[in-house]
């Protein structure tokens, strides 16, 4: 883990130096994730650099995602915020047409990328964000939401790579061990979203380069190979840069340039 640890903290030290901006604001949710990356953020660049910004839905996230975020601010002696989201959610249940559930969960995970881009705008920080690689592969995050960043400190980790470095550097067992979840609905989880744990996922994304028959004749679960494969396929389009139709300019003259 030593060589990973270093890694991650010289590639954020790397990234702030050559964007000119020195402060960082990370979502706290009290799950692992984003506490792993607070973690790594308050030693790369310090802990007066760092607003943890805390977004529950009242009524929806726990008490205790709540108070793990609180008091995980409060040891890293970052500057923490609380910033509840019902009031701001409360004019999208009350649009011209009836959200579905899904554009509703959605739309809460928007609301916490734009309150962290005002924050960070207002204050001209950088938006971390706390992906892991097992999320973004499966494409299981909101495009524009949780996905939003302007740097992915843990985005080359796999979920089984979050718990391990997340223990090596200290986090609480409490943290490190509770279920992984989005808190968009009551009683949400993501491995029962998913259908598997990421300890069933995780052997399965990391050799996705060899194929699914490979896959298959290693005596994974076929069910699990092809729902995998086609949850990829179908979400690639939340980490890749939206198409552009390309045109041709076949007849536009070439417009000289005059000198000033």
């Amino acid at each position: 883990m030593q060589e990973i640890y270093d890694q991650l903290i010289r590639g954020l030290q790397k990234y702030f130096k050559q964007s000119d901006l020195k402060r960082a604001v990370v979502g706290l949710s009290g799950g692992v994730d984003s506490a792993l990356t607070l973690k790594l953020a308050v030693y790369a660049l310090g802990a007066d650099k760092i607003t943890a910004i805390s977004m529950p839905e009242v009524g929806v996230s726990s008490q205790e995602n709540i108070e793990h975020a609180r008091k995980l601010a409060q040891a890293m002696e970052v500057t923490f915020l609380s910033q509840a989201i019902n009031a701001i959610l409360t004019d999208f249940k009350n649009l011209s047409w009836q959200p579905t559930k899904t554009a509703l969960q959605n739309t809460k995970a928007r609301i916490r990328a734009v309150l962290l881009y005002n924050y960070a705008n207002s204050t001209e920080a950088l938006v971390l964000g706390t992906s892991n690689k097992s999320e973004m592969l499966l494409g299981y995050g909101t495009k524009y939401g949780d996905l939003a960043a302007d740097l992915e400190v843990i985005g080359e980790l796999y979920k089984e790579e979050v718990w391990a470095l997340a223990d090596f550097v200290g986090l609480p067992p409490e943290i490190i061990h509770k279920k992984p979840t989005a808190e968009l609905y009551t009683g949400q989880t993501d491995e029962a979203e998913l259908g598997a744990t990421y300890n069933e996922l995780d052997p399965i994304l990391k050799r996705l380069h060899l194929g699914e028959n490979d896959l298959l004749q290693r005596g994974i679960n076929p069910m699990l190979v092809h729902s995998v494969l086609n949850r990829i396929k179908k979400n690639r389009h939340k980490t890749e840069t939206p198409p552009i139709i390309k045109i041709k300019r076949d007849n536009i003259a070439e417009i000289p340039i005059e000198a000033a």
